[in-house]
């Protein structure tokens, strides 16, 4: 099994926005960090190289990460324990606070590529259900057979932090 992730944000202004620069100046080196990053095996991107080209939901400033992982640690060590987490620090200069939980987490067969519409579908049963096996949190983690959570991998948790619910293109 591997670590499927999903994680929405709502800029504060355009991508082209002088406002959000630094965010954009950003992206290349830490998606190359995650590029090289042990355990990393893919993420959703365009011929640019990132996926802030893609649009998927009815709010045009709402941005998607969609990634696959070998595990929860590595994940988790990318996360909180490289230079990702001074971006993520920063995100309250780029991005708008969520109401509702914006990273869902949820394990897939070896070899499975996640579509967005799959990842939409996780976070939503998040936000609905809470974690379980199906959608979970780096605070409530969920092993792949587990059929209860295991013991919380941050202190601090990222996944629940106040915004609208937005829908999926269709």
């Amino acid at each position: 099994m591997e670590l499927a992730s999903v994680n929405v944000g709502r800029l504060l202004a355009p991508l082209d926005s002088p406002q959000i620069a630094e965010f954009v100046a950003q992206l290349e080196p830490i998606n190359r960090l995650a590029d090289a990053s042990p355990g990393f095996i893919w993420r959703l991107m365009t011929d640019e190289g990132d996926a802030t080209a893609l649009r998927p939901f009815d709010d045009d400033l709402i941005l998607v990460n969609l990634a696959v992982w070998d595990s929860l640690e590595s994940l988790r060590a990318f996360v909180y324990s490289s230079n990702h987490l001074n971006v993520l620090r920063q995100r309250r200069d780029w991005f708008e606070r969520m109401a509702t939980a914006h990273m869902a987490l949820w394990w897939v067969a070896s070899g499975h590529i996640p579509t967005v519409l799959e990842a939409v579908d996780r976070l939503e049963r998040l936000r609905r259900d809470g974690p379980t096996p199906a959608a979970f949190t780096f605070r409530t983690p969920f092993e792949p057979d587990a059929s209860g959570p295991g013991p919380a991998l941050v202190d601090a948790e990222f996944c629940w932090p106040t915004s609208r619910q937005v829908s999926l293109r269709t």
